[in-house]
């Protein structure tokens, strides 16, 4: 949610990040329109009030003649005040509802345009020469079922498309991966949380993914309502939901380890085979709180903790700026770092990084103490350390040609000193 005070001021700069994300324009002349007729209605319920409340008194203090008259105003000014308390409430729920639809202000460095207006920042690693070497370079799920580590037959079996089984020497992959960005985090101060995998509404929608995203969401109705998460951004954007949190020594950095689930809604015919398009998957992310003024580095720091482990896995990858348009609604700027995968020659996603300045704070109310004694939002940002995704990118770049995986050298200690994975065939 963004801040009224700072809407009524500066309109046009909301409006220019309105519609550089390709969004209603308009709904910034609703807000505002919202939350005039929000302000006219509140004074109306509050003088009314005030009045009966004076009333009130002067009856305690009135003969009898004059108490029956002052009686007869307090009886019709009581219904005046239910009528204008109940304006109040709509006016507010109206305001509440038009302001929950903006979303957050996009940073001015960030590229217009939509989902391929991305702008490359940088490319790391040397992509490799398959033919060079003589083979043409299996894809990830041809790797997975030579080495008995993916089953995506028999996870369509227990659970549905897009259902997997991580068996054998994969699964430990995957776990060794997890580990090391769990390492990692520590070693950069971060605070392990295993997180809820199920969240309130409230949380879910305080962090932004009821707006855009909301269609990629498990919901959970009756006899509960509750969403599976598809990230545990969420879990840990709601644990300091109504706090004050205490940033005199710095930002709060948290590591959230959890399962995810997403639908997939929209996605029908897109990566169909193998783990890259999966409705559940595992997820090291980091998320912190800090201040405001702190967000840009605190940013900076998240996106070169991400490329840390992408050097550890010894992929080839980009960096790229979000252009506005691809921007999910809580996030003012918003780095991806993508890894080439040889059979699809292109670079996909593994991870992101996003600041949301206060906009998720203001919905969950999360503040910190300032210097005047007062409290005002704190920013908080987020990136992915490490998924399911990687495995793919992993797999694929350290293939050889008899179908073994060679293992990354910082990945080994966490695979027992195993260095390659070698071909097997599949146990009942």
């Amino acid at each position: 949610m963004l801040d009224i005070q700072f809407i009524r001021e500066h309109p046009d700069v909301v409006k220019e990040s309105q519609r550089k994300r390709g969004e209603s324009v308009e709904l910034v002349d609703e807000v505002l329109h919202a939350d005039e007729v929000r302000r006219a209605s509140l004074k109306e319920f509050e003088a009314a009030r005030a009045q009966q409340k004076e009333i009130g008194k002067q009856v305690a203090k009135a003969s009898a003649d004059e108490k029956a008259e002052l009686i007869k105003r307090t009886k019709e000014l009581s219904e005046r005040v239910s009528q204008f308390k109940a304006d109040a409430d709509a006016a507010t729920e109206q305001y509440t509802t038009a302001m929950w639809k903006l979303s957050n202000i996009v940073e001015p460095e960030a590229p217009e345009g939509g989902e391929d207006d991305y702008v490359v920042v940088k490319k790391v690693g040397q992509i490799r020469d398959f033919a060079a070497e003589g083979f043409e370079p299996k894809d990830h799920l041809t790797l997975g079922r030579g080495v008995a580590g993916i089953d995506m037959e028999r996870g369509v079996k227990v659970a549905g498309s897009r259902f997997y089984f991580l068996r054998g020497a994969i699964a430990r992959l995957q776990i060794a991966m997890l580990t090391m960005a769990v390492d990692q985090a520590d070693e950069h101060g971060f605070t392990l949380a295993i997180t809820p995998t199920l969240v309130r509404p409230e949380v879910m929608r305080g962090t932004g993914f009821l707006n855009s995203h909301a269609d990629e969401i498990y919901r959970l109705r009756e006899p509960d309502d509750q969403y599976l998460v598809g990230t545990s951004e969420v879990a840990l954007a709601g644990m300091h939901e109504d706090e004050i949190l205490d940033l005199s020594n710095g930002p709060l950095r948290y590591c959230g380890w959890s399962s995810c689930y997403r639908r997939e809604a929209g996605s029908a015919g897109k990566d169909t085979q193998g783990i890259i398009r999966v409705h559940q998957f595992d997820k090291v992310e980091m998320f912190v709180y800090a201040k405001p003024e702190d967000s840009y580095d605190e940013h900076k720091h998240l996106l070169a903790m991400e490329e840390e482990m992408l050097g550890k896995v010894e992929v080839p990858y980009r960096v790229i700026d979000t252009a506005a348009g691809d921007l999910g609604s809580s996030a003012a700027r918003k780095f991806d770092c993508e890894a080439w995968v040889p059979t699809q020659g292109r670079y996909r996603e593994l991870t992101s990084t996003s600041n949301c300045t206060q906009y998720q704070a203001r919905r969950l109310n999360i503040r910190e103490r300032i210097a005047d004694g007062g409290t005002e939002p704190v920013a908080t940002l987020n990136g992915t350390l490490a998924t399911t995704r990687w495995l793919v990118a992993i797999m694929e770049n350290h293939q050889q040609k008899d179908g073994s995986i060679v293992i990354p050298t910082a990945m080994r200690p966490y695979m027992g000193g195993k260095e390659v994975i070698e071909p097997t065939t599949w146990e009942a």
